[in-house]
C-alpha cells in the first residue's frame, strides 16, 4: 500500500514548521561584508577568487551525482532482470 501527500507551502513556512532560525538577516549582512570587500579591492575578494571553490566543488559534485544515479540505474536494471 503506497501513500502520497502533497504539501503546499512556501520556502519560509517550512523553514517555521521544522523550527529552523531564519537567518537572512546574517546572510544578508555577510553579503554587505563581502560587497565592501570587493569594492575596495581588498585581495581575494574578486568575483573569480570567490567563485573558484564553488566552481571546482560543483563539477565534482556533479560527476559524483551522475555516477550515484548510474549505479543506481545499474542496480534497478539488475533487479529488473532477476524479476523476470
Amino acid at each position: 500500500m503506497n501513500f502520497k501527500i502533497d504539501v503546499e507551502m512556501t520556502p519560509e513556512e517550512l523553514r517555521r514548521a521544522l523550527g529552523l532560525p531564519d537567518v537572512s538577516a546574517l546572510q544578508q549582512d555577510m553579503i554587505d561584508k563581502v560587497r565592501e570587500q570587493m569594492e575596495a579591492g581588498a585581495e581575494g575578494y574578486d568575483p573569480l577568487t570567490l567563485l573558484k571553490p564553488y566552481l571546482n566543488n560543483g563539477l565534482g559534485s556533479m560527476e559524483a551525482f551522475q555516477k550515484l544515479m548510474f549505479g543506481m540505474m545499474n542496480q534497478y536494471g539488475k533487479g529488473g532482470r532477476d524479476a523476470d
